[in-house]
């Protein structure tokens, strides 16, 4: 009778280990690196909360200390609207009308105003840093205190004028224009 290989009671599970330390290593994978999806910071979800919110037309609306984030408001109506505290990173706020809107102590970097209605707006305080104006009109605004880029600065001085009816700060005065 011919001898029967004896088998190690070990090599089924022999085959099994390359695919054991796959699953350990996508496991540990997930717990240290979530994916994308997975990782939302409580700022984005108050973001997106309030995109949920949005219309265009939010005329004299109170939104104070809002977030939007990423926010797509071109064109939108924001015009008497209370907007102290709001933030605006990475937002398109272009060609929208936030004539005599309250900004003040807004953060709005990276933002984009062009071609937007800044006319007698208070922006006093407000951090603007890395936003962009050109076209915006701010006949009337407010800036005392703001914090702009320089060239944006310099920018919207070239076409600064008038007073704010409820400050009484000159808009080239609130720039530091010379």
């Amino acid at each position: 009778m011919p001898a029967s290989p004896i088998r190690a009671p070990w090599q089924p599970v022999r085959r099994l280990v390359p695919w054991l330390v796959l699953l350990a290593v996508l496991a540990v994978s997930l717990v240290i690196e979530p994916p994308a999806a997975m990782a939302i910071t409580a700022p984005e979800l108050r973001g997106q909360r309030a995109l949920q919110e949005l219309e265009p037309d939010m005329h004299g609306r109170n939104l104070r200390q809002q977030e939007f984030l990423k926010a797509s408001m071109a064109g939108f109506n924001l015009s008497g609207a209370d907007l102290r505290g709001a933030v605006f990173n990475g937002s398109d706020l272009q060609r929208a009308d936030l004539s005599e809107a309250d900004l003040q102590d807004a953060v709005a970097f990276a933002s984009r105003f062009d071609d937007s209605d800044l006319r007698n707006a208070v922006l006093r305080d407000a951090m603007l840093m890395q936003s962009r104006f050109k076209g915006a009109r701010v006949e009337g605004a407010d800036f005392t205190d703001a914090v702009l880029d320089l060239p944006e600065q310099r920018a919207l001085c070239a076409r600064a004028s008038g007073i704010n009816p409820r400050t009484g700060v000159a808009t080239r005065d609130s720039l530091g224009c010379r």
